[in-house]
Order: structure tokens, then sequence, then C-alpha cells
């Protein structure tokens, strides 16, 4: 079997019309279009039906991440606008939930639209008339780093949270490619129903669809649901650039998950069901995790989180069975006084990876060249080429505010 560092990403890229992008969201949450593939047969059906398809007793797993407002619009006295995009806290903070809690001020890492204009020792000011007052914010550019810049933020009141501050002042990140502005319905309809831990800058887009109506009728089935959180970072869309995916360089992501669910999903190894790319990204890498505390039950919280190639070259050859990796694992947390397990995973899902717990996937119609794109081909092998051909010759909607699709592992 190839090795996924030789993958031609040429070979994972079709034609995406601009007509079959969506634009907006569909008008019902659950009304969006939902194309079924099983056994290489393909069913056309709505999210609001979505339990229909799935298996009595299965585990849906979602990402319960919370978009946050994380673009900043600052005006130079000289009346030219410089864009900060806030994309993730500084490196001393232990976690994004403790720096969102920040207040008086904070530092962050941002992309920084008009960086050029932004001469040393200029700091931005920007004010926000609010009930019973006004919010000043401060910005002040600290360094350049490789693809941001850190960037301080103080602002009044001070005992205001920088979660705080976003939601007064900043606007919901919806993806560029939609070319334009965010509106007052994004605010809601960029956002889960169950969306809970802020710190994502783009959403967990297979999501969206999901209502009060539908997690009734998945209860109604005997269905669990349980969740993670990873917050989604800008590297999840960008695009793979290199020839062949040895030159990219997968973006690093922070989960969360409880020692209750990987109990559960020990429970249930065969029966696992995720929505969306992160959450089966997440539920994999706790698999790999197992894997090396079965080897090493001393192994260190930094060596245990998972790398790009890892599951292919050094842990490959090291498989066990899900429930004593995922038992491992729950003995490592509890030697550790662990009950939630926070760390990073850098793992990359193309084909020729071998699924170890994900049963079924819950997903958008992503772009070309895109390692969503790959994840999609790992699961269902070539016959991408063929759901994506049915997708678009049937007008089923592409990408964040698009229809989705439920793939069954080949």
């Amino acid at each position: 079997m190839i090795h996924p560092k030789n993958l031609r990403i040429e070979d994972y890229t079709y034609e995406l019309p601009e007509h079959s992008v969506a634009g907006f969201p569909a008008a019902e949450r659950d009304g969006a279009r939902l194309l079924v593939y099983r056994d290489r047969r393909i069913v056309e059906s709505c999210y609001r039906d979505a339990a229909t398809h799935l298996p009595e007793n299965a585990l849906l797993i979602f990402n319960n991440t919370k978009v946050i407002q994380a673009r900043l619009l600052f005006q130079k006295p000289s009346g030219g606008n410089i864009e900060l995009f806030a994309l993730e806290p500084h490196e001393k903070y232990r976690d994004i939930t403790g720096a969102m809690r920040q207040t008086g001020g904070v530092w962050w890492k941002c992309l920084v639209g008009g960086a050029a204009k932004w001469k040393p020792g200029l700091v931005l000011e920007k004010k926000i008339l609010v009930p019973g007052g006004q919010i000043r914010i401060e910005a002040t550019l600290l360094q350049k780093n490789a693809g941001s810049y850190t960037i301080e933020f103080r602002w009044q009141p001070a005992e205001k949270s920088f979660s705080e501050i976003l939601q007064a002042a900043g606007t919901m990140p919806i993806p560029p490619y939609l070319k334009r502005q965010a509106t007052l319905p994004d605010t809601e309809r960029y956002q889960t129903v169950y969306a809970l831990h802020e710190g994502s800058v783009a959403a967990p887009t297979a999501g969206l669809h999901f209502t009060d109506a539908v997690f009734a009728s998945l209860h109604a089935k005997n269905i669990e649901y349980d969740y993670v959180t990873l917050h989604v970072g800008a590297g999840t869309f960008m695009p793979v650039k290199s020839d062949t995916m040895e030159g990219h360089d997968m973006h690093e992501e922070l989960i969360d998950v409880s020692e209750a669910l990987i109990r559960k999903i020990a429970a249930h190894p065969s029966q696992v069901f995720c929505v969306g790319t992160t959450s089966l990204r997440t539920v994999e890498s706790l698999y790999w995790m197992g894997v090396k505390c079965l080897a090493n039950a001393s192994v260190t919280y930094s060596d245990l989180s998972i790398r790009q190639w890892e599951v292919y070259e050094s842990l490959s050859g090291s498989e066990s069975s899900p429930a004593p990796a995922l038992n491992a694992l729950l003995k490592w947390m509890q030697d550790n006084d662990m009950d939630r397990l926070v760390i990073k995973t850098q793992i990359l899902i193309a084909p020729g990876y071998p699924f170890k717990l994900v049963q079924g996937l819950i997903t958008n119609f992503h772009q070309p060249r895109s390692t969503l794109l790959l994840l999609v081909a790992a699961c269902i092998g070539d016959d991408w080429r063929e759901v994506y051909r049915y997708a678009l010759d049937n007008g089923f909607r592409f990408l964040s505010y698009g229809d989705g699709s439920l793939l069954f592992l080949q």
C-alpha cells in the first residue's frame, strides 16, 4: 500500500463550480440534504431523517466547540483599516478556555490584514458603545511569528473578559470564499445549537444541520450521543500546496475528551459514528494514544501526543484491539490523576489509514486539494469521486453552509 507521504494532491482534486458553493445556510437547519453512501450505493435523504439511516445503539460523537467572533477591525489615526483575525492564544496560557477568561489584557496570535501599514510603536485603538457605557480596546504588535503575529490586547473596563470583548467588538469569521461580510443571521447559523466551549475560528460544519428535533429522533432510536472538544483552527481548511503530502505540514490541534466518553467508546468500539472530521480525528487519535500506553505505561504527556506520520511509521505494527488500547489510556489518565485528557494531535488521516474505532462519518462536501477531502477518500476509497460527482450532478450544495453526507466506511 502506498505511504500517504507519496500521495499526489493532484489525484484528490475536482472542479467545483461557483454556483455549487452555498453562499448562505439552508432555510431550515435540518432541511439540508443528506447524501447517504453505504455498500457502494447512494441514497438521497435530509438531516431531519438522519436517524433512519443510522444503526440502533450507535454512538454518535459531536464536537461541541464554539466559534468566537474572531475578526476585529481597527482604524489607524490616518484613516486606513487594519483587520485582526484572532487565531489562538499565546503559548503562555495553558489552554484556550483560560485565555478567553483573561481580564484587562491578553496576548493572542493573529493574522493581520494590512500589516505593512502598521508601523512599530503604533498602538491601534477601537471604541465600542455598549449598553451602560463604552468599551475601549488597544492593540499593540509585539512580534512576527511564522504565519502570524503576536498581538497584545488591552481594554477598559478591565474587569471584562476577552470573551466579552470579542462578543462586543468582533464579527463572526465566516469563510473567505463566501466573498461577503458576516451578517446578523451568521451569528446564529455559523454556530451549532450545542456549541459550548469557546475557541474555534471556524465552525465544525457537519454539526450545523442538527436541531433539537433531530436529537429527539436519535434518542427515539436508542442512538447515544456525546461530545468531544476540538477548537478548529484556520489550518483545517488550508489547501495542500506541495505536490505530494510529504511536503505538507499538518496543523496541530488541541483536543479535550472526558474520561467518561473514553469509557463509553471502549464499551461501544464497533458502533462509533462521528459528526465532522474534527470529531473523527479526535476519536482515532485516542486509540493511538492508547497504543502508546500499552507499549509504555509511563509514557510522558508530551510523548503521548500524536505526530503527523507516526501512525504509518513508528506505531505501525503495534496495533491492538480497541478495548485494551482505550483501557490502557484510561489507566494512564488515572495514574496521572486526570478526569479529562487535554492534549494535542497532528494526526493526518489519508488513503492508507487503518481505521480503528470509527464506523461512519457525517460530513459536508469539502474543497478540492484539502486534507479534509483526503480524509473522505480514506473513509470510502476511490468511491469519493463517484460520491462527489453525484452530488455535483444532482445539485447538492457544497462547503461550510452546504449539504452533507453520511459515509459508511468501506
